[in-house]
């Protein structure tokens, strides 16, 4: 769940937006556990051999997000959150594509998306083929792409991901079951 101070973060987050480098340093300790309880989670579902640890990855899409002169613009705090489960996804696919290519090849893996509520350790291959899927589904419903997004790549509830998107709990699991077919013929049809 997302403990934050929903006025704290707003205003910070507002303070961000406007420029003032001290409210990123104000911000990191409100969201730093939260962000690194779900990287933790992530990170386990990665396949054994993965060598980029949650810390490393929080750090990156701190970076990201608030870093290196970003004009971050977060409308409130489940903005916020949705956006650093993107930066994460990002970093992972980054890191999946590179590893694949050094690797040249690979076979493809049959996935069962009736257990993607629980994802299964992810290959790169997998991870890939997930986010090319992603990124059609997102032309078709962009709200069920980042449900998808949330829930497979940032490992929340269905309770925390229509938090996060500002939707009711029935809207997320029609978006859910939707996604999860769209995505079960999307990848049947990239493994033959």
């Amino acid at each position: 769940m997302i403990h934050w101070g929903m006025s704290d973060v707003t205003h910070i987050l507002e303070r961000v937006e406007q420029g003032d480098g001290q409210a990123a340093e104000e911000l990191l300790p409100l969201v730093y556990e939260e962000l690194r309880r779900l990287a933790a989670h992530r990170m386990a579902q990665e396949a054994p051999g993965q060598t980029l640890q949650a810390t490393a990855l929080v750090h990156e899409a701190w970076l990201r997000l608030v870093g290196h002169g970003n004009q971050a613009r977060f409308q409130n705090r489940a903005h916020f959150f949705a956006a650093a489960a993107e930066a994460m996804r990002r970093i992972l696919i980054e890191r999946a594509r590179r590893r694949s290519a050094q690797r040249h090849g690979g076979g493809l893996e049959r996935v069962n998306l009736d257990q993607i509520d629980l994802p299964e350790k992810a290959s790169d291959g997998l991870l890939l083929r997930v986010d090319t899927a992603l990124e059609t589904l997102a032309q078709e419903d962009a709200r069920a792409a980042d449900l998808v997004k949330l829930r497979f790549f940032a490992g929340l509830s269905m309770e925390q991901t229509a938090q996060a998107l500002g939707i009711t709990d029935r809207t997320a699991r029609r978006d859910w079951r939707f996604a999860r077919a769209w995505l079960f013929d999307a990848l049947k049809a990239s493994s033959t």
